[in-house]
């Protein structure tokens, strides 16, 4: 079981994503915008992030990148779970220092092998 965090401005997509997170065994921790998402991760330490693009003050894209060049957050990988369906905006999303991109509405599955993936089939 991994610890997972979800970041995502919409309650809805919140619950959702926390749902999908928990059927699959992990317990998930949440949190409600980009700088409340690496405070959750400094503080709590989660082995995966799901992370929004689209928040208010930071977006997923400016934590991500944030994450990845901090060296006490750089280990957790981070998956963005966004509306942005470019292939433009999952190429920038890899160049901030994404490990995965999954458009919403994610597929159970989808995001299960996503998570396994990047866990190393954890």
């Amino acid at each position: 079981m991994a610890k997972i965090l979800v970041v995502d401005d919409s309650p809805t997509q919140l619950t959702n994503l926390v749902k999908m997170v928990e059927s699959q065994g992990h317990q998930a921790i949440t949190a409600s915008n980009g700088m409340q998402g690496i405070e959750q991760a400094r503080s709590e330490q989660p082995d995966l992030i799901l992370m929004d693009v689209v928040m208010p003050e930071l977006n997923g894209f400016q934590a991500t990148r944030k994450i990845a060049k901090d060296a006490e957050l750089s280990r957790i990988p981070v998956i963005l779970v966004t509306t942005k369906d470019q292939e433009t905006d999952k190429v920038w999303g890899e160049r901030q220092g994404a490990a995965g991109y999954i458009v919403k509405p994610p597929k159970e599955r989808e995001l299960a092998a996503m998570i396994a993936r990047v866990l190393g089939g954890a």
